[in-house]
């Protein structure tokens, strides 16, 4: 790849949304009968970038300044207020706060530029009666504030940490990817899933059902275990034929590893993870003394539980012991940034090698590109999310990848930046029903996308205003006569990060007004809140 194109790469290779081009040309026309002007040969459309493109860096995290990496610090500076306007109901969150407090850590090329909280990490005693869900609130004094290094339930994050360990024997020959889950699970092939891979439960086109009650179905771990692993496929499933995002599979793939190796998860997780990394407040079952930094989460009164908090929220991981495939894993943002890192750096962090640079350029293919169409929220590496704009916002590009928990917390990394943005928050604090915090993971990752200047070799940039479910219309005036042309297709806007309505700044002063071209963009929202 030549510096130019890694250049135009770098202003607009992303797809936060796609944008249907229409080309009109005022103040000329076409004579009559004019031949219309052939469409452009293929592969001539706007650039895109694989993995095979990315090059990785070997930073190391350091606190520093938005200006030191490029980023225009009124953008990163606002990340605060708008992490804590969300503390109260607002206008695309009503009802209900968006959650009790959060954490967001926010880094570039290994400068983290922001490290806030805001809020509580525990505020509520219990919750009312639906659907009212009137939050009952500690007395005053019991009443924890959030803090940088509180420590979160991640929920399904924890996936990311499984899938490593996962990758870990993949690279020492011990697990194949594409052979099926029963050649190391042999119980795994009742219900028809013989033919299931280990690829197929990382990118959840396994045909697996979403999820089960474990927790209040079985009577004991190892009971709930081996029904998790005898769970048929879902009523009219072919494996690899669909799309289904799918708890049991990770579950699959915790005992998985458990087995190739003869060790449990949390000491693989602990020792080809987390210690490496130096990932001090990072595992399962956080200890008794830890209580005090940690988040509370929700009022489970229908599983005997009261107000979670020290334990893992999700019930069937707690059932199971609280070490999972699936959920279970606790961590900061301090914790998490070392991760993002080290996956930035091409699997290495501090001279620690967690994954080899190949392993994580696969990580980040999209193998269910084949699903698109009739799964539009597919895209899937090997145990990340690729190119959610509801989450990622305007760092959205074909490689950059992520993951939510259900608890609210998500990551985002941007490997064509080489940056990242984690959030933590405690929105099921007190009950899940006051709703998803993706319209906050939305807003951090705008900041941070907005933060990167966009520097057009002439003339002025100009960003839309976010907004979901859209129409824009951008109106720029040409400099000099065009010919009549009509274009329609799809192009990726990084340097917009359009996602609304769209002005020119302040003060531009437009050129000679020969011709017009107008371009109209419609955004689509974000799918079901996880």
């Amino acid at each position: 790849m030549t510096t130019s194109s890694r250049r135009l790469l770098h202003a607009v290779a992303r797809r936060p949304l796609a944008i249907g081009l229409a080309v009109l040309v005022l103040g000329t026309s076409a004579p009559a009968g004019a031949a219309v002007a052939a469409p452009p040969p293929a592969g001539s459309g706007p650039p895109t970038v694989t993995p095979a493109d990315l090059r990785f860096r070997h930073d190391t995290l350091r606190p520093g300044d938005a200006r030191e990496v490029g980023l225009l610090p009124a953008q990163v500076d606002r990340i605060p207020a708008d992490l804590a306007a969300y503390l109260q109901p607002t206008p695309d969150h009503p009802g209900h706060p968006t959650y009790a407090g959060a954490v967001a850590l926010v880094a570039k090329d290994g400068v983290v530029v922001q490290h806030t909280a805001v809020g509580a990490a525990v505020r509520y005693a219990s919750v009312g009666p639906p659907p009212e869900l009137v939050g009952v609130e500690l007395p005053a004094d019991q009443q924890l504030p959030m803090r940088p290094d509180t420590i979160f339930d991640l929920a399904s994050v924890s996936k990311l940490f499984t899938t490593i360990v996962l990758l870990q024997q993949v690279e020492r020959g011990r697990v194949a990817l594409d052979a099926p889950v029963a050649r190391y699970v042999p119980e795994f092939a009742a219900g028809g899933k013989e033919s299931v891979t280990v690829r197929m439960l990382l990118t959840h086109t396994s045909g697996l059902p979403a999820f089960t009650a474990l927790w209040s179905r079985y009577p004991t771990p190892e009971a709930r275990f081996a029904a998790a692993l005898a769970t048929p496929l879902a009523a009219g499933a072919t494996p690899g034929s669909r799309y289904v995002y799918s708890d049991l599979g990770l579950i699959a793939l915790g005992v998985l590893v458990e087995r190739v190796t003869g060790r449990p998860l949390a000491e693989l997780v602990r020792d080809g993870v987390t210690g490496p990394l130096g990932m001090v407040d990072t595992g399962y079952n956080p200890g008794p003394e830890l209580r005090s930094r940690t988040a509370a989460t929700e009022y489970q009164p229908y599983a005997g539980r009261g107000m979670v908090w020290g334990e893992v929220h999700d019930e069937n991981a707690w059932s199971l012991g609280g070490v999972a495939g699936h959920a279970g894993v606790f961590s900061t943002a301090a914790d998490l940034a070392r991760l993002c890192q080290s996956l930035l750096n091409g699997g290495e962090y501090r001279g620690r090698r967690i994954l080899r640079t190949e392993t994580v350029r696969e990580m980040l293919v999209n193998y269910n590109a084949p699903l698109e169409s009739a799964y539009p929220e597919s895209d899937r590496g090997l145990g990340f999310e690729l190119n959610k704009h509801w989450y990622m916002s305007g760092l959205s590009s074909p490689v950059t990848f992520g993951h939510t928990g259900f608890t609210g917390t998500s990551l985002v990394i941007d490997p064509l930046s080489h940056s990242f943005v984690i959030l933590l928050s405690n929105r099921v604090h007190p009950d899940r029903g006051w709703g998803s915090n993706n319209v906050a993971r939305s807003a951090v990752a705008r900041d941070l996308a907005e933060a990167m200047p966009v520097r057009p070799r002439s003339g002025s940039a100009w960003r839309a205003n976010p907004g979901d479910r859209v129409t824009a219309t951008l109106t720029a005036p040409l400099r000099r006569a065009a010919r009549p042309a009509s274009f329609s297709g799809t192009t990726p806007s990084r340097a917009t990060t359009a996602r609304g309505s769209i002005s020119p700044p302040t003060g531009a002063k437009p050129g000679p007004r020969r011709g017009c071209c107008c371009v109209t963009g419609t955004d689509g929202g974000p799918p079901t809140a996880r």
